[in-house]
């Protein structure tokens, strides 16, 4: 067992190599982890930081290279076989069945059985209420996940990982839809964790989180291990020049000047079903416009109802000045609004189509010869978007799941824009993406607006909604509380209006 002065290494990857169509993603990578830290794991989209968990929790095998535990080298042919070595997931993208409850997909696969070897239902229930009442984490274990919000089946995915008694837990990016009282709760948990001698591999984007919770930081870039620092020792800036391979500049384009008050969007006293009570906003035509508040506040609902997805029970929605009913999404893009959800993988892209196949799918029509598809006319256009969008492929008819979230992310916003819509509602456009990405999508969005494309920024990052827009909409409980322009666009104003709290202060870490 290799041995360094803070311990031994719990986990190791030996010069772990690994290739996809003969294409290296990950290049040698050696990290050895202490047993009882806290590693943070960081890198651009596509860096490699994905391949190499799931190598380590058997979804990938090496190419060439060895995974160690404790000084032993270990097969780790599957998932099952990871559990029962200790490891365990919180992924990123949910791994989730709908029609099933809270406390069964908790206990999906490690069921308890009574002596008579049935299911001792009324045990997993009790056993999966308790687990989240630790977390903090206030759910009803007998809802059904389809009835969850994005932020509440992460908590579930955090929840039944943490049921396996893991030694060694990684989790990808778990903060992303979480609030800033959840993130803190969180990584109460993982302190408490980390005490019990829980080994951590923390996922992130975000600078902050890593410098806060972390004890060491693994840096990667285009599939090489850049760095391995002792978390003390670095700051975030040069985590960043570390990712990206030259000095970071200024996340966010200068705002957009308006030029004129044509409304293109109004929304007047919306409601729908018990989620929404009283939505009224405008959106001028060219302008960036951000939606803000805490988790469950009816954002995404507000956009579900713009977009046809969701039943509108009162209110009017007028588009350039005519009033208009939206019975579903295709209504809506006929109106020219686009929608990019929050969930990527649960309402986004198609995992197994290429991009082509992604990125056409809505605007299909457009590519349609003799009722057949041309093929070279779509091939011709997606290539455009992937240079436009700077798209990491290794081939254009590679599945989309081979692809990292942000690459992901980047093909599901070209599917939208190929709609050529004048309205464009993007909910949490960056989650899970790396700083580098997400300044290529923030220019992209601001290039949308000058052309004379009105955009909506649905986010939980109070940065993003601050940097990004001219005027800011605030939710509470299903109703607009507030509409925040100039100087008045700060952290106070924001959370004073989403929790009617004056004086506290949003903070993600």
């Amino acid at each position: 067992m290799k041995e360094t002065q803070s311990g031994p290494y719990v986990l190791e990857t030996q010069h772990i190599t690994k290739e996809f169509s003969g294409v290296r993603v990950l290049d040698d990578i050696t990290v050895g982890i202490r047993s009882g830290e806290i590693m943070g794991l960081i890198g651009e989209n596509g860096a490699g930081k994905s391949t190499l968990i799931k190598i380590i929790c058997g979804i990938y095998q090496p190419t060439s290279g060895s995974v160690s535990l404790e000084g032993t080298p270990v097969e780790i042919n599957d998932y099952i076989k990871a559990k029962r070595l200790g490891i365990a997931l919180v992924p990123q993208e949910f791994n989730l069945i709908n029609t099933l409850t809270v406390w069964e997909n908790m206990f999906l696969g490690n069921e308890i059985i009574t002596a008579t070897r049935l299911l001792n239902k009324k045990q997993m229930r009790s056993r999966a209420g308790k687990q989240l009442e630790e977390l903090g984490m206030p759910l009803d274990v007998n809802l059904k996940i389809s009835d969850l919000s994005v932020a509440e089946k992460q908590q579930v995915e955090i929840s039944k990982a943490l049921l396996l008694n893991a030694g060694i837990l990684i989790m990808d990016e778990p903060t992303t839809t979480l609030t800033g009282h959840e993130i803190r709760t969180l990584f109460t948990l993982m302190r408490r964790l980390k005490a019990q001698g829980v080994t951590i591999i923390f996922v992130s984007h975000k600078l902050g989180e890593i410098k806060t919770i972390c004890d060491r930081v693994t840096v990667l870039r285009d599939g090489k291990l850049i760095s391995i620092d002792e978390i003390a020792d670095i700051n975030e800036h040069d985590i960043a020049r570390k990712m990206i391979g030259r000095d970071f500049t200024q996340v966010f384009p200068k705002k957009k000047v308006r030029t004129g008050d044509d409304i293109i969007l109004s929304a007047e006293h919306l409601v729908s079903g018990r989620v929404l009570k009283d939505v009224s906003f405008d959106l001028r035509r060219g302008e960036i416009l951000g939606f803000a508040g805490l988790v469950g506040s009816g954002r995404t609902e507000t956009a579900e109802t713009i977009m046809g997805l969701r039943p509108l029970s009162a209110g009017r929605v007028t588009v350039n000045g005519k009033s208009v009913h939206i019975q579903n999404a295709r209504d809506a893009v006929d109106l020219g609004i686009g929608y990019l959800s929050e969930d990527r993988q649960g309402k986004g892209i198609v995992q197994d189509f290429d991009i082509p196949q992604n990125i056409t799918m809505i605007s299909l029509k457009r590519y349609l010869k003799n009722f057949l598809i041309d093929k070279g006319t779509e091939l011709e256009k997606s290539s455009e978007y992937v240079r436009k969008f700077n798209i990491v492929a290794a081939s254009m008819k590679m599945g989309l799941r081979f692809f990292s979230g942000g690459n992901q992310q980047k093909v599901y916003l070209a599917r939208w824009v190929d709609t050529n819509p004048s309205i464009l509602i993007l909910d949490e456009p960056t989650r899970g993406i790396d700083v580098n990405a997400k300044k290529e999508i923030y220019d992209f969005i601001h290039s949308l607006a000058e052309q004379g494309i009105s955009c909506i920024v649905i986010s939980s990052e109070m940065e993003e909604v601050m940097g990004l827009c001219s005027r800011i909409y605030v939710m509470k409980e299903g109703r607009v509380t507030g509409c925040l322009e100039g100087d008045r666009i700060t952290e106070e104003e924001i959370m004073f209006h989403a929790t009617g709290i004056q004086g506290e202060v949003f903070d993600e870490r």
